[in-house]
């Protein structure tokens, strides 16, 4: 059973940091992409980044540019997102997600891990 499994989420106040986690199991993920997404109520959900298995390269969104850093670590199967200065509009539900390299729809999904800041 693929399971992805999101951890590290909370509460912390604006300008602070914290780092999610997101630990796979039940297959190989060496042919498949990774994404984090969110979701703040009432909104639609938002594309943060996607990150390679094999490669490790990174494509971040807009949004969390310059702030938020990703990487993967292979021995683990986790895949790290590391959030600095953040706001409260960073505020949301996380979500990674996995996908093959050859589709666009990411077939697997985590559970999320809420993440809210204070002003």
């Amino acid at each position: 059973q693929v399971q992805l499994v999101e951890s590290g989420g909370g509460l912390v106040q604006a300008g602070g940091s914290l780092r999610l986690s997101c630990t796979t199991s039940g297959r190989t993920f060496s042919n498949y992409a990774m994404g984090w997404f969110r979701q703040a109520p009432g909104k639609q959900r938002e594309f943060v980044a996607g990150i390679s298995w094999s490669s490790g390269n990174t494509f971040v969104g807009d949004s969390v540019e310059g702030r938020f850093t990703f990487c993967r670590d292979n021995a683990k199967n986790t895949v790290y997102q590391q959030m600095n200065s953040l706001n409260p509009e960073d505020t949301s539900v996380y979500y990674c997600a996995a996908r093959r390299v050859s589709e666009a729809e990411y077939q697997y999904w985590g559970q999320g891990t809420q993440v809210t800041i204070s002003s």
